[in-house]
C-alpha cells in the first residue's frame, strides 16, 4: 500500500509538486538561519579567544586585577618553569606565551628625524620556533597585505591602516617607545617586515604583531611573560570544561597572599564576556525556536489548505464506499511522504546556501568606529543540528495541518455528498 501512495504522489503532480516546493523552501530557510546565527555569534567568541582571551588564560593575581592597564610590571616571572609544569599536567591543551604591550611608534625620514608617529598596541607571540601554531591561530598568512611574516626577533608586522598612516613601507625602520617591566623608558628599533589586515576595527587602527623574543628584549622581560593562554585541542570553547580546568588549577597554584601567584581565568570571565555568552545562548535558542515555530505555522497552513482543496475528491471516495478511517490514514501517509521529500530537498538546499555563506559577508565598513573585538566578515557555520532541525517543521507541521484538515472527513454526510456530486 505504501508503494501505491508513493506512485500516486509521483504521477499526480497536482497533489505533490507544490506542497513539496513549499516545504522545501521553508526547511531551507530554517537550516540557513540555524547555520547563520550559529556562525555569526560563534565567530565573536572564537575571535576573542584567538586574539585576546584564549579558552583559559593564566596571569599573576594582580595582573588580572588590573588587566585593563596591561601592567607588564606585574607579569609572571620564571614563566618557562610554570609553562613546563602545566604542559605536563594538562597535555591535552595547547599552551602559548604572550605579552600584550603598547607604546608610541615613531617613523623616521631619510635624515633620521620623525616623519610620522602614533600610538600603537599589539601582542608579542612565538612566531620563530614553529611549534606554537600562533601564525595559524591568528590567521596571519592569509591576513598579509604586503611583505612577509617576521623572520627575526626585531621584525614586526603593522596593521596596514596603521602603516599607511605612518607612511612606512616594507623594510622601513620604526622605533617603538614604551616602558620596561621595571618602569624605565624603552626605545627599540624594529624593521617593518609586512602589513596585515585583521578584519577588526579595533586592531586595524594601530595593531602590532612581533615575536616574543624581541619584545622581551625591548621591555627587559627576560624569563617573564604577561599571559599564558590555553586552547582546547579541537579549537572550540567549552565553557563547562574551561571552568572545571580553572578551578582545578587555582586550587593547586593560586595563593591569595601572594600577589604574583598565578591564577587561571576562563574565557567567560574576561573582556566582560559573561553576559555576552549568556546572551548568545539565549538569543540563539530564541531566534531559532521562533523561526521554527513561524515556519511550522506556514507549513501547517499549507497542509490544511491542501486537505481542504481535496474535499471533492474525499467526497467521491466516500460515495463509492471507501471507509473514512482508510481515507484519513491515506492523507496522513501522503503528508508524511511530502514532508520527508520536502525536508530532504530543503535541507540539501539550505546546506548548499550555508556552505556558500561560510565565505562570509564583509561588513567592515560598518565597523570603522567600533570598539568591540569582532570580525568584519560575518560567516555561517554548518553544525550537526542543521542536518535535522528542518525536519521538525517540514514533517511534523505538514502532517499536523493535514491531520486537522482531514478531520472534516468524519463530518461529511451522505446527503451532502450527493449534492456535491450533482454539482
Amino acid at each position: 500500500m505504501l508503494s501505491f501512495y508513493l506512485k500516486g504522489l509521483l504521477r499526480d503532480r497536482s497533489r505533490s509538486l507544490m506542497p513539496i516546493i513549499v516545504v522545501a523552501i521553508g526547511v531551507a530557510l530554517v537550516v540557513l538561519i540555524q547555520c547563520w546565527i550559529t556562525g555569526v555569534l560563534g565567530d565573536m567568541i572564537d575571535f576573542n579567544a584567538n586574539f585576546s582571551t584564549g579558552h583559559v588564560k593564566i596571569m599573576s593575581r594582580t595582573y588580572y586585577e588590573n588587566i585593563d592597564q596591561l601592567p607588564n610590571d606585574l607579569a609572571l616571572l620564571e614563566s618557562d618553569e610554570l609553562l613546563g609544569k602545566i604542559k605536563d599536567q594538562y597535555p591535552g591543551m595547547m599552551w602559548v606565551e604572550r605579552i600584550q604591550f603598547g607604546g608610541l611608534v615613531d617613523a623616521p625620514d631619510e635624515n633620521g628625524e620623525t616623519k610620522e608617529q602614533g600610538p600603537g598596541g599589539g601582542m608579542a607571540v612565538d612566531l620563530l620556533s614553529g611549534k606554537s601554531g600562533e601564525a595559524e591561530r591568528l590567521n596571519l598568512e592569509r591576513s598579509l597585505v604586503r611583505g612577509a611574516l617576521p623572520a627575526g626577533s626585531f621584525e614586526i608586522l603593522l596593521s596596514d591602516d596603521f602603516a599607511r598612516k605612518l607612511d612606512v613601507q616594507v623594510g622601513d625602520p620604526v622605533t617603538l617607545i614604551g616602558s620596561t617591566m621595571f618602569g624605565a623608558m624603552s626605545i627599540t628599533n624594529f624593521t617593518v617586515c609586512g602589513t596585515v589586515r585583521f578584519g577588526s576595527a579595533v586592531l586595524d587602527r594601530g595593531g602590532i604583531i612581533a615575536d616574543i623574543s624581541g619584545i622581551r628584549s625591548a621591555f627587559d622581560m627576560t624569563g617573564a611573560t604577561g599571559e599564558i593562554l590555553g586552547f582546547f585541542p579541537d579549537g572550540y570553547y567549552d565553557d563547562e570544561a574551561a571552568g572545571k580546568l580553572s578551578s582545578e588549577f587555582n586550587e593547586t597554584y593560586s595563593d591569595p597572599q601572594d600577589e604574583y601567584a598565578p591564577v587561571m581565568v576562563p574565557l567567560r570571565e574576561q573582556n566582560n564576556l559573561t553576559g555576552y555568552l549568556d546572551l548568545v545562548g539565549y538569543m540563539k535558542s530564541f531566534i531559532i525556536i521562533i523561526f521554527v515555530i513561524a515556519m511550522s505555522i506556514v507549513l501547517w497552513n499549507s497542509g490544511l489548505l491542501g486537505g481542504l482543496r481535496r474535499y471533492g475528491e474525499m467526497g467521491l471516495r466516500l460515495a463509492i464506499g471507501e471507509e473514512k478511517p482508510h481515507i484519513y490514514r491515506s492523507l496522513i501517509t501522503e503528508a508524511v511522504f511530502i514532508g520527508l521529500a520536502g525536508s530532504v530537498a530543503g535541507t540539501a538546499i539550505g546546506l548548499l546556501f550555508s556552505y556558500w555563506m561560510t565565505k562570509g559577508i564583509d561588513i567592515s565598513g560598518m565597523l570603522s568606529n567600533s570598539t568591540m573585538m569582532m570580525q568584519g566578515v560575518m560567516k555561517a557555520e554548518i553544525v550537526p543540528a542543521a542536518y535535522y532541525i528542518g525536519f521538525i517543521p517540514g514533517v511534523l507541521a505538514t502532517v499536523l495541518g493535514t491531520a486537522l484538515a482531514g478531520i472534516g472527513i468524519y463530518k461529511r454526510q451522505t446527503a451532502q455528498l450527493f449534492k456535491e456530486l450533482q454539482v
